[in-house]
């Protein structure tokens, strides 16, 4: 059912920024609705093992070329899984589940190994609306100092979709594009007040002037 889920996803949706997340999140549901139907203990497992996987692929130089190169052949794509759920294994100390692996399999089959990151944080947000948690991702140039952090955290947890939530989850994300500044997302929301943000809008007005 899960492998069915996911081909059907590389079918659906087309090309594109936005469409790579609309393929990630097919992916996403696929293997959210897979893992809870089998236990709340197995989705559990499943969200460790996918956050081991992202890890790997992060701090892995090789993990992460072999993952973003889509002209490999099927064969060395068969040999980097397993390269990475060796990796991943020898992390966790434990063997990865079939429907993670599962999942990756599929994801390389379909051609779409360069959407496993954008898959687990689709994933991510699934289990946490699922248990009633509210995670809001804020991203910044740079690491926030403590005290900026703090006063985030408290204005945060007195908005009312922090009232409304089980309990609240700040995640923080370094993204030096940005310039300055931060980025807030929660939800389908999104509070852009970074540099780069205001220097768009700037160049926007500039063009438009000319």
């Amino acid at each position: 059912m899960l492998s069915s889920s996911l081909r059907t996803a590389a079918v659906s949706a087309g090309l594109g920024r936005r469409a790579a997340s609309t393929i990630a999140l097919k992916y996403s549901n696929a293997v959210f609705s897979a893992a809870l139907s089998k236990s709340p203990a197995e989705l559990d497992k499943v969200q460790g093992e996918l956050n081991t996987l992202e890890s790997t692929i992060k701090s892995s130089p090789e993990i992460n070329t072999f993952v973003h190169n889509p002209t490999l052949s099927a064969t060395d794509r068969a040999t980097g899984l397993q390269a990475l759920f060796k990796q991943a294994e020898t992390a966790k100390k434990s063997p990865l589940s079939d429907l993670t692996k599962n999942l990756f399999s599929v994801l390389s089959e379909n051609g779409r190994l360069s959407e496993t990151v954008g898959v687990i944080e689709g994933f991510n947000e699934l289990v946490s609306k699922h248990k009633g948690e509210l995670t809001v991702t804020i991203t910044s140039a740079g690491p926030l100092p403590r005290d900026a952090q703090s006063r985030l955290e408290a204005t945060l947890k007195q908005s009312q979709a922090a009232q409304n939530a089980k309990s609240l989850k700040v995640v923080n994300k370094i993204n030096p594009s940005i310039l300055g500044g931060i980025v807030v997302d929660f939800g389908d929301k999104s509070i852009d007040l970074s540099v780069a943000s205001r220097v768009n809008k700037l160049n926007n007005l500039l063009q438009q002037s000319v």
